[in-house]
């Protein structure tokens, strides 16, 4: 299945361009790369020469999909264990 606007919260995010678009922590707004690693509650974005930890509860997340289509998403959407949030969001049929 491709990735797309609809199924990205069920696809594998790191590789992905991504911007931070708002967050609880001023700080944070604006970080803009590659996501290079993913924890249940954290994405590690390769921003310049270092990887920021941006805290997915809180914040939301504009991704560049390979098509070139920008989708937004709450982080909030993201929160869980990466093989899990692919496995059981939406009309998996491997459940």
């Amino acid at each position: 299945m491709p990735v797309n606007p609809k199924t990205l919260p069920r696809h594998e995010l790191v590789g992905l361009p991504v911007e931070v678009r708002s967050a609880s922590n001023p700080d944070l707004v604006g970080i803009r790369g590659e996501c290079v690693t993913e924890t249940t509650q954290m994405l590690g974005i390769e921003s310049g020469d270092r990887v920021r930890q941006v805290p997915k509860a809180g914040a939301d997340f504009s991704w560049t999909l390979p098509s070139g289509d920008v989708v937004t998403t709450a982080g909030s959407r993201l929160v869980a264990r990466p093989p899990r949030r692919t496995e059981h969001r939406g009309d998996s049929k491997w459940r």
